[in-house]
């Protein structure tokens, strides 16, 4: 396979650039990990900029900052819809959606989670609360259980998922760090590709399995970033 490192049939890929070869097209649906600058496939994305692609439909709890993250993917228009819950501290993104150049669906933040989590499952949809009464419910199916009203969702079956974990083996199991874990196991799960950034490479058999957060076969493509550009979306002290 063009592109993988010489180290028998591992998952791990030379640089984030030959892990989207040949995979990314135009008009695709990708689930994208990360919340707000925490746990973000930063390379990835940047890599997704640097083919080209358009027209492109992302699910992902933000859509990035301005000139960082999915933001960078805004800024070359290549981002036709987006799928998420929160949207604030970028401007190019307010931008664009006020003067309808963006498409925008929100979504409440546990239901996004769900929708990947389910497609992931193979579950094709699920009934919630959430949104009812409110513009989120709008063309959506309403049923009524034990006499309270829950709206249909349906479950995600991304084309391509990019996430970014802490720890990996070389057969694809993941470990994420802290709260950079966030929507990166859901969306891993929900990708028919799944390609993961990841600062730690280690040898099959040498991660506790009760530590894996994201068994390996969901992960497709790893890529070895052993120091990710790490962000603090705003940085608050207290005075001397």
């Amino acid at each position: 396979m063009g592109g993988m490192v010489e180290a028998g049939m591992t998952k791990l890929w030379a640089s984030a650039d030959a892990a989207l070869e040949g995979i990314v097209r135009d008009g695709m649906l990708l689930a994208v990990g990360g919340f707000g600058m925490c746990g973000v496939p930063e390379a990835l994305i940047d890599a997704l900029r640097d083919t080209g692609v358009r027209d492109l439909t992302i699910a992902s709890n933000n859509a990035g900052v301005d000139g960082w993250g999915l933001g960078v993917l805004l800024e070359r228009r290549q981002i036709r819809k987006m799928i998420s819950s929160y949207v604030g501290e970028n401007n190019e993104f307010a931008r664009q959606w006020l003067e309808g150049e963006l498409e925008v669906e929100f979504c409440p933040q546990g239901t996004l989670a769900e929708r990947m989590r389910a497609g992931g499952a193979g579950i094709p949809g699920f009934y919630t609360r959430a949104g009812v009464g409110t513009l989120v419910a709008g063309g959506k199916e309403h049923k009524d259980f034990d006499g309270v009203t829950y709206i249909l969702e349906r479950g995600y079956q991304a084309d391509i998922a990019l996430v970014k974990a802490w720890k990996a083996d070389l057969d694809g199991n993941l470990i994420y760090r802290r709260t950079a874990r966030n929507f990166n196991p859901n969306a891993a799960t929900c990708g028919k590709i799944t390609v993961a950034q990841v600062e730690i490479i280690v040898e099959p058999g040498e991660l506790d399995p009760d530590e894996i957060h994201t068994p390996g076969i969901y992960v497709h493509r790893l890529v070895h970033v052993p120091n990710p550009d790490k962000r603090i979306e705003r940085r608050t002290v207290r005075e001397a």
